[in-house]
């Protein structure tokens, strides 16, 4: 007779699987890769999140900034972060980083969740961002494999979101809209409506894949290859359209809070980032997704409301204070705004139990901005928070202020917490220095 013992399945390494099948594969953490009998009981999954945020004007650096020589975990908390002081175990802050090769100011927003070089040269094309690189890999296992979401974004010319191919993510930026996507769905008549548009939209897909491969067999090499990255953005297409189906089928998750109510106006702006971080909340709670990012497009911003009062200029126009007293004044009011609704997003989400941890101790959180200084329009010395998801946090992490290290670095680290076989990504050189990832699933 055999033992008992013989049908219980051994713990899978992820590396002696890549290492065996020889190929380099973005693999997911499986529950066949956790050791067998954990604990006496079996432990619920609870996943990892990621929510990715840029305020494409920043913050005023010398209000920001911890001095360079308070580093470790013992440094002074600057006039900024002392607004964040209840949180100051969960979060850690950078200086001296950004990502090789990205310039051009005000474009390189485009490039925060991307490192892509160069974004205003001619020719630019950019590559896929942090957040669709792990849908690609995880996304299948959530109603909504990513979110983009945008506050005073003018129409689909700006997103943190990119495509494998090098294409935008347009942002939702009504959140009305984003709370029916999520919790409200729609009669039995949309729903059928919107089977058969994925129906037919899967099959067009089909069509225009048996048209490209008939094509590329009169074509030179220059254009197969470009054939071939089309081909593998309509398989990307036809395999979530029909993720999208099975999910459709299913019923959205019902939550107590009303839909919110959008503000008409762009000078509301801190009211629609109130209700964006108040919805990516509720999505990672519901787990409805894993995966959001924000832009703040403070470019498009008029002059914007505080306190009931509009201040005194436009936003982007304030950003070129030229050291002007009266408009740094205003600038720290709005950033000062900023650092109070992080810290309210991170009360938030850490009320919420997730498992035996909180909701924040599971998501990863990056706040920062693709410029270091937007009055003189440097993409160097980036103002960069990462906060939660299982990091030993606490600390002033300082890089070199004349050769900044690497932020791609911090994206990989972003990858493997999330399960993910990752040691590179864009123009990273390996995991961020000093940044200790804390022993738990």
């Amino acid at each position: 007779m055999k033992s008992a013992t013989c049908c219980v399945p051994s713990a899978i390494s992820r590396r002696h699987f890549l290492r065996g099948a020889g190929v380099l594969l973005g693999l997911p953490l499986l529950d066949a890769m956790q050791p067998a009998f954990a604990g006496s009981e079996t432990r619920r999954f609870v996943p990892r999140r990621f929510f990715g945020i840029c305020n494409n004007l920043g913050v005023l650096p010398d209000k920001f900034f911890p001095a360079a020589d308070q580093t470790g975990r013992e440094y002074t908390l600057s006039p900024y972060l002392e607004l964040l002081r209840d949180f100051r175990s969960d979060f850690t802050v950078f200086s001296g980083v950004s990502h090789p090769d990205v310039d051009a100011g005000h474009p390189a927003d485009i490039c925060f969740l991307t490192a892509a070089p160069h974004p205003s040269s001619g020719g630019f094309r950019n590559s896929v961002s942090l957040d669709q690189f792990v849908a690609e890999r995880i996304g299948h296992l959530t109603r909504f494999p990513s979110l983009t979401f945008g506050v005073n974004v003018q129409g689909a010319r700006s997103s943190l979101s990119c495509t494998a191919g090098g294409v935008l993510v347009p942002c939702d930026t009504r959140p009305s809209e984003i709370f029916k996507k999520l919790f409200l769905g729609g009669s039995a008549e949309e729903i059928q409506a919107q089977a058969r548009s994925l129906a037919l939209g899967q099959s067009i897909m089909d069509t225009l894949a048996d048209q490209t491969r008939r094509l590329q067999r009169n074509v030179g090499a220059r254009d197969r290859e470009r054939l071939d990255q089309y081909f593998t953005g309509v398989r990307d297409l036809e395999q979530r359209l029909v993720q999208s189906a099975e999910w459709e089928k299913k019923p959205r998750p019902v939550v107590s809070a009303k839909p919110p109510v959008d503000p008409v106006d762009s000078r509301e702006y801190m009211e629609k980032v109130r209700l964006m971080y108040g919805l990516a909340q509720m999505a990672f709670a519901t787990d409805s997704t894993r995966n959001i990012t924000l832009m703040l497009d403070s470019v498009s911003s008029p002059a914007i409301t505080l306190d009931g009062k509009p201040v005194s200029d436009g936003y982007h126009n304030l950003s070129h204070h030229g050291r002007n007293p009266e408009k740094l004044a205003q600038l720290d009011r709005i950033d000062r705004e900023h650092m109070k609704l992080l810290a309210g997003l991170f009360a938030e989400l850490k009320s919420h139990k997730d498992g035996p941890e909180t909701l924040l101790d599971r998501t990863m959180v990056l706040y920062g901005s693709n410029l270091g200084n937007a009055n003189t329009h440097v993409t160097t010395n980036l103002p960069l928070l990462f906060a939660g998801g299982g990091f030993r946090h606490g600390q002033h992490l300082v890089f070199d202020r004349d050769r900044n290290y690497p932020l791609p670095n911090l994206f990989v680290n972003v990858l493997q917490r999330f399960g993910i076989e990752a040691n590179r990504f864009a123009s990273s050189t390996g995991t961020m220095r000093g940044l200790e990832m804390l022993k738990t699933i």
